[in-house]
This record gives C-alpha cells, structure tokens and sequence, in this order.
C-alpha cells in the first residue's frame, strides 16, 4: 500500500488495484479524481492503490498507465474495504507502435500534383479545425523513468497551460505552462537513486556553476512543458516544393481512416544520421487530423570516441544505473528512438490536444562495450479545457517554483 500521509477530516477514503487484461497488477497507474487530480495517487508493485478526497462521489475518477487505455470509472464505485474494486487496462498498441507503420504509396494517389492538391485540402480544413484563440488547459502528466524493464520511479505534475495563438502572443512564449502540483513517487530501496536522477541530492555533486545553471530553472516544468510543446503539425503542410512532395505517401490504414506519411532524412558525413516519420491519420470524408505520430530514429558514430570532461561525467552519472560510478567514458556510439503521438478532442467545432504520449529509448556505448541505457516514458493527458476569456499568464505564475511531495511505494 501507498505510505500516504494521515487521512484529514471531511475527506472520504477510496481504494482498489489495477490489472491488465491478464490479471496481471499494474505498478505506477495513476488514479487521481477529475475534479481533484491532486489527491490522486499511483498504484504500488502490486497494482492496489488507495487515496483520499473530497470530490462528490459522483464524480469521474480517471485510471491510467502509458501504453493501456485510460479509464473513466465513478468514484462511488471505489470503496475503502475489501475486497478490492478490480480496474482492468487493455493494451493501446496504437498510442506508442502507430509511429513505426510505414504507410504504403499508391501510385494514383502518389503523384505529385494530386499529393500537393491533397496536401493544401488538409491545410486547409486544418486552418478550420484549428481555432485561432487562446485556450486553457488543465492537464495531468507523468515522466516515468525505467531501469531493466521495471519502473522505478516516476514524477507527476499537474499543471494549467495556456495555449496562445500566433497573432497574439505579442513577444510570449506560444505555450505558457505552471506547474500547480508535483509528486514523486519511487520504490522505497531506490530512493537514493531516484533523488540522484530526479536532481535531489545529485545538485550537490555538481560543480558550482553548473548548480546555479541547473537552480536557475525548474527542470521539472521544462520537461513538463515540453512534452506538450512537440509536435508541430502544419508545418509540414507548408513545405510544398517538388523535393517535399516526394517525401510524401499515403494509404488507408483502415475504414474511413487515411493516413498521410511524411519521411525526412537527414546524414551529415555519417557521423549523425537522423530520419523522421510523421504519420497524419486523417478522417477520410472531412480530413480532419484525428491523430498525430511521429518518430525519430537517431545514430551517432564517432571514429575515435569523445572523451567526457569532468562536468560531462557528473551528468552521465546520473544515467548510470549500475553501482559503480564512472570515473571514465569514451563516447563512440549513441542510438536513440523517440517516438510521439498526439490524440485530439473535438469542442465548439475547433480540435484540441486530448493526450501526449512519448517514449524515448536510447543507449550510449563507450569503449570496450561500456553502455548506458536510458528508457523514458511520458504521458500528458488533458483533465479538463477552457476555451473562452482565457488571458495569458503572467511571468510570476509561469517562474513560480512547483513544490515537490515525495511518495514511496510498496
């Protein structure tokens, strides 16, 4: 069970486990309440799970774990006694393996006058899809990071977000985050560890003038914001020469979907080779973007390997999984997959962002076969949206440091 602090009066007790579709439980599921994500919680190594809150118990309460499905119970269906209600997650293959399907070129379709007529079509239904105002976001997101296929730790802020349209940003960002609340939750035997790669006690490791650059942001919210930053979808759509059109193909991935590829490939001196996939899947009556992928496969090789200065090893470090700290790293190769996919939600005839998903699963290799592996995983998922009389923030909201909670699971 989760060590949780002493339950407060008024709030009433909920608990349950969360499993897949084989019964197996689900550790670092987020159960949290719609209309009170801070009170929610994550799910321990054995699935089970138990918070406490004030929200009506007629409210909905939001269950999910990267990957799975997310799902929508009432909260009246959770009690505080055994047994235990069972929450079942099925698999969404699509949300992280959509970016590798390659799709196939027709020739009919394929030709480039017909693909540039297409592609200004969608352009332009996105310039209706796509309103022009500011809206607000209320989003919960979860940055998990794992170590041999097992999660050990996993940082959830909550946060609103403003979204700001070109016209109107006026020299602002065009994405305005605050993070309202953060937890962090790990396994109790890898607290050291986690505090070391989360910038807890890693701070004190580090050089003078890299602690004051790393105190001068809160790391925290950058990787937050981020993950709801990525992903620019028109832009591709803007780039119509003969040599964009060929990077371009499409195909029907199923009834009444299509989906447009676009392959970008990039290989300086093959020292850093980069190709970027970007799949659009498109309602195929009105060509509205239902959802967004995209992937990046990255290759680094360097001849004789680069060798890291002091600063450089402090930072590999806090990678390093293994016991023993590195005194010493070459760097000669370094592969990486970061794959992301956005889903949208349709209101008052506009499209919106609904949920983020993002992986990212790299390996650094040394000298004498010396690797790092690094594997994250992130999801960002919209609790609730406002799209009217939203201002933009104000520096103080968007500078305010977030205040951290620690949780331990079980």
């Amino acid at each position: 069970m989760l060590l949780l602090p002493a339950f407060s009066a008024g709030a009433a007790v909920y608990q349950g486990k969360v499993v897949d579709t084989k019964g197996q439980p689900i550790s670092y599921a987020t159960v949290y309440p719609a209309d009170d994500p801070v009170s929610g919680t994550a799910t321990g190594t054995d699935g089970t799970f138990r918070f406490q809150t004030t929200a009506s118990p007629n409210s909905a309460v939001v269950v999910s774990f990267i990957g799975y499905e997310k799902q929508v119970i009432m909260l009246n269906r959770l009690t505080a006694t055994d047994p235990l209600t069972t929450i079942v997650l099925s698999e969404q293959p699509l949300a992280l393996e959509e970016t590798v399907i390659a799709a196939k070129a027709s020739k009919q379709r394929n030709k480039r006058k017909q693909m540039a007529t297409l592609l200004h079509q969608v352009y332009v239904q996105m310039s209706k899809d796509f309103t022009n105002q500011p809206a607000r976001y209320h989003v919960v997101s979860d940055v998990r990071m794992d170590s041999e296929g097992e999660a050990w730790g996993m940082e959830q802020m909550i946060a609103s977000i403003v979204v700001l349209p070109e016209g109107a940003k006026s020299g602002k960002d065009s994405v305005q985050f605050a993070g309202e609340h953060c937890k962090r939750y790990f396994q109790q035997d890898k607290r050291n560890l986690a505090d070391t790669i989360l910038a807890g006690d890693g701070l004190d490791r580090m050089n003078k003038d890299m602690r004051r650059a790393v105190n001068a942001i809160d790391s925290g919210v950058v990787v937050h914001k981020s993950l709801f930053a990525a992903g620019n979808i028109r832009y591709d759509f803007e780039q119509t020469s003969e040599d964009k059109l060929r990077r371009w193909s499409v195909s029907n991935e199923s009834e009444g979907e299509t989906v447009l590829t676009h392959i970008e490939k990039h290989n300086y001196l093959g020292i850093f080779v980069l190709q970027m996939t970007r799949n659009y899947i498109l309602d195929s009556e009105t060509l509205s973007v239902r959802r967004f992928s995209e992937r990046a496969d990255i290759k680094i090789s360097i001849p004789f390997g680069m060798k890291l200065n002091a600063d450089q090893l402090q930072l590999l470090n806090l990678l390093n999984r293994g016991d023993e700290e590195i005194e010493k790293f070459r760097l000669r190769k370094a592969t990486a997959t970061v794959s992301l996919n956005t889903f949208y939600q349709r209101k008052d005839g506009h499209l919106y962002t609904l949920e983020k998903n993002l992986r990212t699963d790299a390996l650094l290799t040394g000298t004498k076969k010396a690797e790092i592996p690094v594997l994250v995983n992130a999801t960002q998922r919209v609790v609730s949206l406002e799209t009217s009389n939203v201002k933009p923030m104000t520096s103080r909201q968007m500078t305010r440091r977030v205040k951290r909670e620690i949780v331990e699971i079980y």
